[in-house]
């Protein structure tokens, strides 16, 4: 870890965008609807959750009514998203704890406090952990937090920019100490780009890596 000083790990996303290209940080959604989303997307895949947000979205457009809906009827909008039950319940208690503590069905008091405040905030609510609270304040509001998730971890382990007894919930802190301010939504993106197309989990493919002189598992080579 001593190697990948904040200067490193930026020349290590130069390099890697020579060959995945540059994400630019377009927000998709409000804080609200990326909390909700992410909520979701947890266990699923895309082609799962977003179609299931769309039809929460379309069902109730407003954040409020969707609070007290009955479980049952957000239940059947969401099935196909998984684990059906446990989302509607932390997505619709949540909605009802942001609706008590600020009177507003939005997120937007988040940007009155400090990442770190907001980062604890958000982890109070049920179904929230530290990727999913990255990913609401990284997304959405383009603060310097680093969404963890298993390729993110991966390749972040791989080349020692983590320890070897690091694990995903304290890899948020680290990452966010290692890349600079302003290259948090870059970072997250391109190592999920470069641990899907070469930095695979049982067979990377390390002769065509470009930082593969960098490293730290080099018996994969």
């Amino acid at each position: 870890m001593a190697y990948w000083s904040r200067e490193k790990v930026h020349q290590l996303l130069v390099d890697l965008e020579k060959i995945h290209g540059e994400n630019r940080h377009i927000p998709r959604f409000d804080p609200m609807e990326e909390l909700i989303s992410c909520i979701l997307s947890q266990h699923s895949s895309d082609a799962r959750s977003f179609p299931a947000f769309t039809r929460l979205r379309e069902a109730f457009p407003d954040w409020a009514e969707l609070a007290v809906a009955p479980e049952s009827v957000v239940v059947s909008l969401i099935r196909a998203a998984g684990l059906p039950n446990q989302k509607a319940r932390s997505i619709q208690t949540s909605l009802r704890v942001i609706c008590e503590e600020h009177g507003a069905s939005n997120l937007d008091f988040l940007r009155n406090l400090s990442t770190p405040k907001a980062t604890e905030w958000l982890l109070k609510l049920p179904g929230v952990g530290p990727k999913t609270a990255s990913i609401v304040l990284c997304f959405a509001m383009g603060r310097h937090t680093i969404p963890v998730d298993t390729h993110v971890f991966r390749v972040a382990k791989r080349l020692g920019i983590l320890g070897d007894k690091e694990n995903e919930a304290k890899a948020h802190d680290t990452l966010a100490r290692k890349v600079r301010v302003g290259e948090a939504f870059r970072f997250h993106t391109t190592l999920i780009q470069h641990g899907r197309t070469l930095c695979h989990a049982r067979k990377p493919s390390c002769a065509a890596c470009p930082v593969r002189d960098r490293c730290a598992r080099k018996e994969l080579s």
